[in-house]
């Protein structure tokens, strides 16, 4: 009997590699995606000597049209077909908006929503016809509030909750679900790859491990949750941005993240 095959978006490192991890411990199969083929083949190599499970590395861009369409393509292959994505793949950027590179805004764009928008879509259209499957789209705490010196980065991830809470709705009935995590500080490479300085900035109680993140994930997703948002302090962070008025969460937000540039 086949196995099931998750593809995991931005698996090279952080939460995309501690999804392939879980996932293969749950008896997954995995297809990896990334840019970077030394990173992925390293962790397939790990997974396959310690599980058996088998690991196919998928390397592509997911900022170029080229990228989405290879992993579109592998999506929608029926002969080993795909009962998981998690699109995890993201990036942000982080200063003041008329600062920053309009090109690095465009990629990240690109990357946080056209191509999970695009991926989504792919993998929606075999599984809906199979009736059954799923998709985890990994958003952010920052979806809850406009974040100042981080913009488009929030702006992103908020469209990211607000579309897959809808396609949530409208998959009812076809055996195929969908699900937003909203993860907040997480010890991933994410904060230093946006210019963000941390150190010293966050108390450590805030923090959680990647690995704890996708299990609280997992968990959700098993009991058809619609958002996952990991930990209690997350919980009541993202329930209190959400009951205030934007511009006192952009104000508060504003204090918080302005320390760190």
């Amino acid at each position: 009997m086949q196995k099931p095959i998750a593809l995991i978006t931005g698996a090279s490192a952080g939460i995309g590699s501690a999804f392939a991890h879980r996932l293969a411990d749950r008896g997954h199969d995995l297809v990896v995606v990334a840019r970077r083929a030394d990173r992925l083949s390293e962790l397939a190599e790990q997974i396959n000597i310690r599980t058996g499970n088998d690991v196919e590395v998928l390397v592509a861009d997911l900022e170029s049209t080229d990228g989405m369409s290879t992993v579109e393509a592998r999506l929608t292959n029926d002969e080993r077909p795909i009962d998981l994505l998690v699109n995890n793949a993201g990036f942000g950027t982080s200063g003041r908006f008329d600062q920053i590179p309009i090109e690095s805004e465009e990629a990240e764009i690109r990357l946080n929503v056209v191509a999970l928008v695009r991926l989504t879509h792919a993998a929606l259209g075999v599984m809906v016809a199979r009736g059954h499957g799923g998709v985890i789209n990994v958003s952010s705490v920052g979806a809850y509030q406009p974040t100042p010196y981080s913009a488009t980065y929030a702006a992103t991830k908020a469209f990211v909750s607000s579309f897959t809470n809808a396609i949530y709705e409208e998959l009812r009935g076809t055996g195929v679900k969908a699900m937003v995590l909203a993860p907040g500080f997480t010890h991933t490479e994410f904060h230093s790859r946006a210019g963000i300085d941390d150190k010293g900035q966050i108390p450590e109680f805030l923090w959680q491990s990647a690995d704890e993140v996708v299990a609280l994930a997992l968990r959700a997703y098993d009991r058809g949750r619609a958002v996952c948002v990991p930990g209690p302090i997350n919980t009541a962070a993202a329930a209190f941005s959400g009951s205030l008025p934007a511009g006192v969460t952009r104000r508060i937000a504003s204090m918080v993240t302005k320390r760190a540039y």
